[in-house]
């Protein structure tokens, strides 16, 4: 169904009321990540309307960063959503063209 593309998958276990951790496989890497902000923002919003919870969110992600997730609900709406936590320079490079 999602050749030949690909897709990410999100692995979530709750580790409490307002928190979760994630595990991501990502299409192109073809392998697991140790994080994913895409799929951490996603996951969250999704757990926080399942579980009908309001934000924020801690996310632990498998690098072992405790991300958060903050959101201002409106309804069934997400408005205002903002995604906390390290963020490490992991490459420097040039290109000639």
């Amino acid at each position: 169904m999602f050749a030949p593309r690909g897709a990410n998958a999100n692995f979530v276990e709750q580790r409490g009321p307002h928190a979760i951790a994630i595990r991501t496989y990502e299409r192109g890497v073809e392998d697991e990540t140790l994080a994913c902000g895409t799929g951490v923002v996603a996951t969250a919003l999704i757990f926080a309307a399942t579980e009908d919870v309001n934000g924020p969110i801690e996310v632990l992600v498998r690098g072992g960063d405790l991300l958060q997730v903050d959101f201002v609900r409106e309804g069934e709406a997400f408005r205002q959503v903002t995604l906390t936590g390290p963020a490490d320079f992991v490459f420097d490079g040039a290109i000639e063209i």
